[in-house]
């Protein structure tokens, strides 16, 4: 196997003189973060190394390492995340004005991808499960009857997995799309390690997708912010060049580009060696978790209605029938044994598995969850509602268009918002450009303001449109 990029940089640029960018000239002698950081193998496009958005060399043996352990006709390297590859094949899969079909609870990304083409959005609201507070699978059904609905759509955006680990039936819904002339981009950016790993559940790319974007980092050793797109053949490939020409920095970092390389030639060396392992941990977890009498982990043994698949590595703790909240389920995690969550809301908490945990994590998870149990009351939580269903009065971009006013929360109710109100984690808008404010959407922003909650780092503002009741 030829050189990776990681000893392409430690051994090549040795005894070189960089005149060239960055301006730290591969020192640490200005600072100590600088070493920490890995400023010695910080470059740029010099020589030698490739160009991200020319590859002829060693980036482009990269991305044809990874189309074909992924199956792809062309894989690219996404340094902006997977949320750059979204803007990106959502520009190269429609034209301004489309119709666009997606799931409700998308990422922001798709949203903003939405906004910035000009499209018309049409939501699919999956079924949603009141025990845990998550949406479930999509199924065939509602896509169907979108399509019945909106004959004129001409993209279709999927979210699968799902935040939680929800898995959707996906070469049932993109030979749907495709059988009525809609190109399907899947956003898997939660998925990237099924499909490659055995013992694991298939991956998107194999459902045949026109696009489908992975975040390398989310469960594979790789650093934060690098992700992969794929295309399914060469004239998408060619389109989404492009894009990514204009949604991806025209100054890529070396250290994310060499993180990309390692982790894929990882799991070309060791894949099935480490999926095992982690398997193995995951089952002994799930085992054990079976004698918690107050706490559930979402099992794919005994899925609630609805949910077609399960991705194992995603632990979702049901907080139900423990009668405290998720957000407090996880903040005794976090301050009496030191444990960080992905993820704590009002029924559950999510714990993400990676191929890198240690072999203790998991037992040191489980026997904190049994000792906080031990000492609960009797106690259940009520049910969850659905998010609500929106009120579009205008397109996205004809909202984010036209001028507007902050108001307080409960002065907004009725008006038109011109912002997108997001709730982290997972990232899904409550509110999108051009949707009416309604009173539940509003009840639902106040259930959400004890989780992580992002509208513009304002406080109890909403920005909606000027005059327009």
């Amino acid at each position: 196997m030829s050189k990776s990029l990681y000893e392409h940089l430690t051994e090549d640029l040795k005894g070189r003189l960089p005149l060239h960018m960055p301006g730290h000239k591969r020192s640490a002698l200005l600072a100590p973060y600088l070493e920490g950081l890995g400023a010695a193998l910080d470059i740029t496009e010099i020589e030698g190394f490739d160009n991200l958005h020319a590859p002829e060399g060693l980036l482009l043996e990269g991305m044809e390492r990874a189309a074909r352990l992924y199956g792809a006709c062309r894989s690219f390297y996404l340094v902006n995340g997977s949320t750059g590859g979204i803007l990106a094949a959502m520009h190269a899969l429609s034209r301004r004005g489309d119709t666009v079909i997606m799931q409700r609870g998308c990422h922001l990304s798709v949203w903003q991808g939405a906004a910035l083409r000009g499209l018309r959005p049409v939501y699919l609201y999956p079924r949603f499960s009141p025990e845990l507070g998550m949406p479930l699978s999509l199924g065939a059904e509602q896509l169907s009857r979108a399509l019945r609905l909106h004959p004129e759509a001409k993209l279709l955006v999927l979210t699968c997995p799902g935040y939680e680990g929800a898995l959707s039936n996906l070469d049932a819904l993109v030979a749907l799309a495709h059988g009525r002339g809609l190109r399907v981009l899947v956003d898997a950016a939660h998925g990237a390690h099924l499909g490659i790993l055995p013992g694991f559940p298939r991956g998107a790319v194999e459902s045949g997708a026109d696009i489908v974007i992975h975040s390398l980092h989310k469960t594979l050793p790789s650093l934060t912010q690098t992700a992969l797109a794929h295309a399914a053949d060469e004239q998408t490939a060619l389109g989404l060049a492009e894009a990514l020409d204009v949604f991806q920095t025209s100054s890529p970092s070396y250290l994310l580009m060499a993180s990309i390389d390692g982790c894929l030639r990882l799991i070309e060396e060791r894949g099935e060696e480490l999926s095992a392992r982690w398997l193995e941990r995951l089952s002994a977890f799930r085992s054990g978790a079976k004698r918690l009498k107050r706490f559930q982990i979402l099992d794919a043994e005994s899925p609630p209605e609805g949910l077609w698949g399960l991705d194992p590595s995603k632990l979702l703790i049901g907080c139900a029938g423990s009668g405290i909240p998720g957000r407090t389920l996880g903040e005794r995690l976090r301050v009496e044994f030191g444990i960080d969550l992905e993820m704590a809301g009002p029924l559950s908490a999510l714990a993400m598995t990676g191929m890198g945990d240690g072999e203790e994590a998991l037992p040191r998870l489980l026997d904190a969850l049994a000792r906080i149990e031990s000492g609960l009351p009797p106690g259940r939580l009520p049910a969850a509602q659905p998010l609500p269903e929106a009120e579009a009065v205008m397109t996205p971009d004809e909202a984010l268009a036209l001028p507007f006013e902050l108001r307080q929360a409960e002065r907004a109710e009725g008006l038109v918002c011109a912002e997108f109100i997001t709730v982290y984690p997972p990232g899904a808008p409550l509110l999108a450009p051009g949707e009416r404010v309604s009173a539940e959407a509003l009840a639902a922003l106040r259930g959400a303001q004890q989780t992580r909650t992002r509208s513009k780092g304002r406080q109890g503002q909403i920005a909606v449109l000027t005059g327009c009741e």
